[in-house]
């Protein structure tokens, strides 16, 4: 047979000297998502596959996902069955993926079934019949499952005979105009097995089990002329069929913006505490005890992007999407709206077997959808009790993978973590994963003059200056309202600080705090509205109002229409 099987693609292969001619390797899609990226680009055409593991790790399925996505009216797909299970009772099951299509089977995809010739022990027959079959069909993918079963079968009482049977099974699918697959249950140790010599191409599944937990992997040992994927990668069956997540996504063309412009936490007072907000593409991590408020910070995040036209992800672990909808909603922010624009994707992730490798792709599926600039995890806390145990064991590993995908694509992420209140110490993030974050704040209950109060510290600004104060804040039913710094204070840190009396005048005489509050709010941001103000301050209208005309009397500040601006004069005596 001269038949050829057009490429779908192809790849250099690097060539042994500089001065040799690179030829392309023809490549053959399998169309699995995620299976071709680890596969180094697809798999080489007209190769001699195997496909190993133990019972459930999905092979079956996974080789019949293939063939589907390959098989044409003019190169059909063949798949034999031995003696693991019959063509009948495989297709029972097997037709219920949605890859499955019941209309191609007997006009593109044919099934054959060669149980009768193998349990009547002759697998000279078996050979035969399948020589002849793939004569008659001119495939262009063949699949074999599962041959291994022959060698647990009665049907001969001669091992070596079922090896030789194989070797020449083998020889003649290297040699046709095909690309094969051979389905096998082999242990690890049964490597040197003379097949996974002759085989172009070798993946391996199975299952690790962790106490409760079962989560299905996939490694490429062997693949001829390809680059393929190094490692162990998560694998899941789905009513879609077989998915896999790789460990190390392809990274995008475009490179991390470099740091310039800032985007703004939506928060009045953090911004310039921080230098002027965050640099976009940079992941800001959120830590403290729980009640401090971190989804509030993190919902005024996502919603200063959204009033700015910039889309956001939310990545949930912890609540259902629809209770964290309402919660929002206590705090003025309403996200309905920009959820039916597509402006904003909630993604809910709770399952007990989860992978990073699937957090990842789902969270990075959503941001290329909606090209979401600002992703909120919410929490780091949450997202390691909905792993599996197997990646609990290198958390930090999956965290920094996850966390470098998502800042190689531009985003900026705003992560929360929850911390153990101590009076000991002032915590970082709790995971020891400090070195993984561009910015730092932590938040954190104290005693003063017997009432419980909050506050916060930015604590890392990478290449930025930034405030080093403590500042008490406040939630209210507008979100967070940032107070007065604790200058006066000594071991804020330990949570029970101590007054100190600080000789210096004080910055705004005979003001109230809400006073000093706006004042300073129109003196950083150089102009306001009244309606600004309300927003930054989170006091009521009419507050604002007696607020503004006592600072005009007072000189502190003059108004021009509708803005109000500081006044470069000294306050009248």
């Amino acid at each position: 047979m001269a038949r050829k099987l057009a490429a779908k693609r192809t790849v250099p292969v690097r060539a042994a000297k500089r001065t040799a001619p690179v030829r392309a390797l023809d490549l053959l899609e399998t169309r699995v998502p995620g299976l071709d990226e680890i596969l180094g680009g697809g798999l080489p055409a007209l190769s001699f596959n195997l496909i190993a593991g133990g019972p459930g790790a999905g092979k079956t399925t996974l080789a019949m996902q293939i063939l589907f996505a390959n098989a044409t009216p003019k190169r059909p797909g063949v798949f034999f069955t031995l003696l693991g299970e019959t063509s009948l009772k495989m297709l029972r099951y097997q037709q219920r993926f949605e890859f499955f299509e019941v209309r191609r089977v007997g006009a593109d995809v044919h099934f054959v079934n060669l149980s009768e010739e193998a349990l009547a022990g002759d697998l000279d027959a078996v050979l035969a019949r399948i020589v002849e079959e793939v004569d008659r069909l001119h495939p262009g993918v063949v699949v074999v499952d599962s041959f291994r079963s022959l060698v647990h079968s009665r049907v001969t009482d001669k091992p070596s005979g079922v090896d030789y049977f194989v070797q020449r099974l083998a020889l003649h699918l290297t040699t046709w105009d095909v690309t094969s697959f051979l389905i096998g249950e082999y242990e690890e140790q049964e490597l040197r097995n003379p097949v996974f010599t002759v085989a172009d191409g070798i993946t391996w599944l199975n299952q690790a089990v962790d106490r409760n937990s079962v989560v299905r992997k996939i490694q490429v040992v062997k693949s001829r002329g390809m680059a393929a994927m190094p490692g162990l990668h998560t694998m899941r069956i789905t009513s879609a069929g077989v998915q896999v997540f790789p460990r190390i996504p392809n990274p995008r063309d475009d490179a991390r913006p470099a740091r310039g412009p800032r985007v703004s936490t939506g928060i009045a007072g953090l911004d310039e505490m921080m230098g002027g907000g965050i640099a976009v593409g940079d992941s800001l991590v959120l830590a403290g005890p729980a009640g401090s408020g971190k989804t509030t910070f993190a919902v005024q995040f996502i919603a200063a992007g959204l009033r700015a036209g910039e889309a956001g992800v939310i990545a949930v672990f912890e609540e259902h999407p629809e209770v964290y909808l309402e919660r929002a909603k206590t705090y003025g922010v309403d996200f309905r709206a920009a959820i039916k624009k597509d402006k904003l994707r909630i993604i809910y992730l709770r399952p007990l077997d989860l992978s990073v490798d699937e957090t990842l792709s789902e969270i990075r599926a959503a941001v290329e959808a909606i090209g979401a600039s600002r992703v909120v995890i919410d929490s780091i806390t949450g997202f390691e009790v909905a792993l599996a145990p197997t990646f609990r064991e290198d958390f930090r590993e999956s965290l920094y993978r996850l966390i470098g995908a998502l800042t190689g694509l531009g985003v900026t992420i705003y992560s929360t973590v929850e911390l153990v209140a101590s009076r000991e110490m002032f915590p970082l993030t709790g995971y020891q994963i400090s070195f993984l974050t561009d910015e730092i704040i932590n938040q954190r209950f104290v005693e003063i003059e017997g009432e419980l109060r909050r506050v916060l510290a930015v604590v890392k600004m990478r290449g930025s200056n930034h405030s080093r104060e403590f500042r008490l804040y406040e939630l209210t039913n507008t979100g967070v309202l940032l107070r007065e710094s604790l200058r006066d204070y000594d071991a804020i840190s330990t949570g029970t600080p101590t007054r100190q009396l600080r000789l210096r005048p004080p910055a705004h005489s005979g003001l109230t705090e809400d006073e000093v509050l706006v004042l300073e709010t129109i003196i950083r941001s150089g102009t306001q509205l009244h309606a600004g103000l309300v927003a930054r301050t989170g006091l009521p209208p009419a507050a604002i109002d007696a607020i503004l005309e006592r600072l005009i009397q007072l000189d502190y500040i003059s108004r021009t229409g509708s803005h109000y601006q500081g006044t470069t004069r000294p306050p009248s005596p």
